[in-house]
């Protein structure tokens, strides 16, 4: 390619580790244009990132083309194979740091940080082409050899830490389950004041007693294909049926009043973990479909339930494995398989399918 060819992006010019590197606003629609990820067909030790995951692609793409006008995108970090020119626009302090980027269109541009937005871009700009015109931030960094890039991507995902699920909820104003979630720790009874809203796993010493990414699985499933004419109908139809569970185990009320601890609780029963609340929920949303107007009394069989962890042999096998929880999706059906039972209720195919299997010792 010609070398006078060159793109040109506005940027501001910084300095990391002795070396020069640039922040630039990039159109959309040249994004899938100058970064070409062909690295898939290369082994691990020859690329300079982590293979592409198609999974998760079309999610993001729909996460832009659906709400347009909120999405967010942090910017993608890339590499520069290329000699390049910064042309300052002044050159006193303030000005010299700002300028034009000359970058030759023979250049090779590989992604250290955000080879999955891009991929999202592409197939976001194919369904609403109007978007190509919005920008995203790119850093880009003057780096020759796979080594090099290599390293970088190793140093920015070193210290990367994903959000906890509960987090991620507590934020996320776009998922209506998540806002019903959030409604339910703070206006029902049973989870009034015991709820971690912010990590997704409970330590021994902690004064709470359920998170939030658990009450959002479990409320997922006790919701599912139930018909309400709006969102806030469907939190008071949540808050009437974890209130109802309420009643029926004791051990929640007393945490409240502060008459035994959390980590008591959470030490000694099943029926404050995940994997019971999840299995909870299946059960109620059975309720709701089969007996809408009944389901509060068949919920009543509950109080003789025995949650203790102790007794083996109800638990082991389905909430427990070798005596710690499990909230794998075998132990959440087993362990619905014993409520439903409990409280009368046939079970699915398969579920029974699962039971028998079990019963027989072995693992499906």
């Amino acid at each position: 390619m010609d070398p006078n060819f060159q793109y040109t992006f506005p940027a501001i010019r910084g300095i990391q580790a002795k070396r020069e590197y640039f922040v630039s606003m990039c159109p959309l629609h040249l994004i899938p244009k100058i970064f070409i990820w062909d690295e898939e067909v290369l082994p691990p030790e020859l690329r300079a990132q982590r293979i592409l995951n198609k999974s998760r692609v079309p999610e993001m793409a729909r996460y832009i083309t659906e709400d347009p006008e909120n999405y967010v995108f942090s910017a993608i970090t890339a590499s520069i194979d290329a000699d390049v020119t910064f042309e300052a626009f002044g050159e006193q302090t303030g000005t010299n740091q700002v300028g034009a980027l000359h970058i030759p269109m023979s250049a090779r541009f590989i992604i250290n940080d955000g080879q999955h937005r891009r991929a999202a871009i592409e197939i976001a700009l194919h369904d609403n082409p109007d978007l190509g015109n919005e920008t995203i931030a790119v850093v880009f960094f003057l780096d020759r050899g796979l080594t090099r890039c290599q390293q970088m991507f190793a140093d920015l995902n070193r210290y990367a830490v994903r959000p906890s699920r509960s987090l991620g909820l507590l934020y996320d104003h776009r998922d209506e389950m998540a806002k019903i979630a959030k409604l339910i720790a703070l206006k029902s009874t049973a989870f009034k004041d015991v709820v971690e809203m912010e990590k997704s796993t409970l330590s021994a010493r902690s004064r709470k007693l359920f998170t939030l990414s658990a009450i959002y699985t479990a409320t997922s499933v006790l919701l599912s294909n139930i018909e309400t004419e709006t969102e806030e109908e469907r939190a008071s139809l949540a808050i009437e049926f974890w209130d109802e569970i309420d009643r029926h185990i004791i051990e929640w009320k007393l945490v409240r009043d502060r008459k035994i601890t959390s980590g008591e609780v959470r030490q000694d029963f099943i029926h404050s973990h995940g994997v019971a609340l999840h299995a909870l929920g299946k059960v109620g949303n059975e309720l709701l479909h089969k007996h809408p107007k009944q389901w509060k009394h068949r919920l009543e069989k509950l109080k003789t339930i025995d949650w203790a962890r102790s007794n083996n042999e109800l638990w082991e096998g389905r909430a427990l494995v070798i005596g710690r929880v499990s909230k794998a999706n075998q132990s959440v059906i087993l362990t619905t398989n014993i409520l439903k039972k409990h409280l009368g209720l046939k079970l699915k195919p398969e579920e029974q399918e699962i039971e028998d299997a079990f019963l027989r010792g072995e693992n499906v």
